[in-house]
């Protein structure tokens, strides 16, 4: 008879037959099903990036939007299928909401939360929409063998529990080195730099409203070891926060009287090293999301010949292997339900890699030791008609 932590936990002590499943999976779950949250710091990243920056900003709307303007092909056992119910799905996800913008909305969870889920709506066991759903709304019920068992979708009072064998939530997440179950957003990586560059922007709006120039200092030149009473020091310090703070009263003159002076102050560049700083971190904040500092404008850095060079590479290095992370999920997701189906790019129709595909072409043509066939095969199509 199992023990009472076995069946608290959910576990027996007589193994059922050929089961199968990682022997050191279970040391990090205790079997309770509780529900573990999305951590708080990924939202408050969103806040302090996507809300607040635009390098941040700026960077997820360029990977977001060349990733959803890749075409999906569907392949059903190595055959095209455009007219299929999944491509269907794709086309129109649900709602009035497009498949462009379901792949934008995916992209920009990854990227923000290191999260996004997909729910599958499902009829007689077909999937009919496929709708984003929020990774801060989302917590992740780990099971007694270590996976998770359900997933938890809370909005205000109300939650809805899906079970992870029901095949209804599709997971995509970035790997996280100190986390079993949720993903790692890259913006993480980029924190510090992220604080600097909105700290950068907080000083100048400072600056604005202080006159655009540093302080200065009042100094009293009354008789020697005279000093303002309490009363003129407040009245002195309520009438320059009035009358010449903000930027309403930029440049307007200050009026002194009693023996004051004023002494500007000011702090050399060097001092401050402020705008390298912020060109810095702006650079380091488009390196953890993987777009070349030259296609966002940024100067320095820029080790590309030109934009097309640095277009190319941001294309190649970054959104063709994003495009291919999602199907590969994609297609082990809707696998165990449609058989040998398969998402694939239709490379063909992405305008920056148009040169690199018609010299490719060209290449190919002049080979005069490849048949017919075989030049089509090398290029991504299969035999045509002779």
């Amino acid at each position: 008879m199992p023990g009472l932590f076995a069946r608290l936990s959910g576990r027996s002590t007589r193994a059922p037959a050929e089961a199968k499943q990682s022997r050191t999976a279970a040391i990090f779950s205790m079997g309770f099903s509780y529900a573990r949250a999305q951590p708080r710091e990924a939202t408050e990243l969103v806040r302090q990036g996507y809300e607040r920056n635009p390098i941040v900003f700026r960077s997820v709307r360029m990977i977001a939007e060349s990733v959803a303007s890749v075409p999906w092909l569907l392949y059903v056992q190595g055959q095209e299928r455009a007219d299929h119910p999944l491509a269907q799905v794709l086309r129109a996800p649900g709602g009035s909401r497009s498949g462009v913008e379901l792949i934008e909305i995916l992209v920009t969870n990854l990227l923000l939360f290191g999260n996004a889920y997909v729910e599958a709506v499902t009829i007689d066991g077909a999937h009919r929409e496929w709708h984003a759903l929020r990774p801060d709304r989302m917590s992740i019920v780990p099971g007694g063998n270590g996976w998770p068992l359900a997933y938890e979708y809370t909005v205000g009072a109300e939650r809805v529990r899906f079970g992870v064998a029901d095949q209804s939530i599709l997971h995509l997440k970035f790997f996280s080195p100190l986390d079993d179950h949720y993903g790692l957003p890259p913006l993480a990586a980029a924190e510090t730099a992220l604080d600097t560059h909105n700290a950068a922007g907080q000083w100048n709006r400072a600056l604005l409203e202080n006159a655009a120039r540093p302080s200065g200092a009042l100094v009293y030149a009354g008789p020697d070891g005279a000093s303002l009473s309490d009363e003129q020091f407040d009245r002195l310090k309520h009438e320059l926060d009035e009358s010449f703070s903000g930027l309403r009263n930029a440049g307007r003159p200050l009026l002194l009287e009693g023996g004051l002076d004023w002494k500007a102050l000011s702090l050399t560049p060097k001092e401050l090293d402020f705008i390298e700083a912020k060109a810095g971190s702006a650079r380091e904040i488009a390196l953890a999301l993987g777009v070349p500092p030259l296609v966002l404008g940024l100067p320095g850095d820029n080790t590309f010949s030109n934009y097309q060079e640095a277009n190319r590479a941001f294309w190649r290095q970054n959104i063709l292997p994003f495009v291919h992370r999602l199907q590969a999920s994609f297609n082990t997701w809707l696998q165990p339900t449609y058989g040998d189906v398969e998402w694939r790019a239709n490379l063909d129709a992405i305008d920056a890699l148009a040169s690199e595909r018609a010299a490719e072409w060209a290449r190919v043509g002049a080979a005069d030791f490849l048949t017919r066939d075989e030049k089509r095969e090398a290029v991504g199509y299969g035999a045509g008609p002779v």
